[in-house]
């Protein structure tokens, strides 16, 4: 019974894993990682290291993807700035 528990276990690992590198979006890409530090941490409670998956828990699944959608929330606030501002507008003006 526990060996099936930890091969399902597993295989969502794998799964979740895989779905991680294919997404291309970030925003996406950092919900996925989200789900893959819930089913890692469902694998440490498996294997019974329950500090191990209180850890994953809030790092890997809240922490980390939290922060990287915080950044590219920034660096795509940057890049619009960027396109949009003043200085382009007057490029786009002048004909350059």
């Amino acid at each position: 019974m526990t060996e099936a528990v930890i091969v399902i276990a597993l295989l969502l690992v794998a799964v979740s894993a895989t779905a991680a590198v294919a997404v291309r979006d970030p925003v996406r890409q950092s919900l996925v990682l989200a789900v893959l530090g819930v089913v890692l941490a469902v694998l440490f409670t498996v294997l019974q290291a329950p500090d191990v998956a209180l850890s994953q828990l809030a790092v890997g699944s809240a922490l980390t993807p939290l922060l990287l959608m915080l950044t590219v929330r920034k660096v795509r606030r940057r890049g619009q700035r960027g396109r949009g501002g003043p200085a382009a507008r007057r490029g786009r003006e002048s004909g350059r």
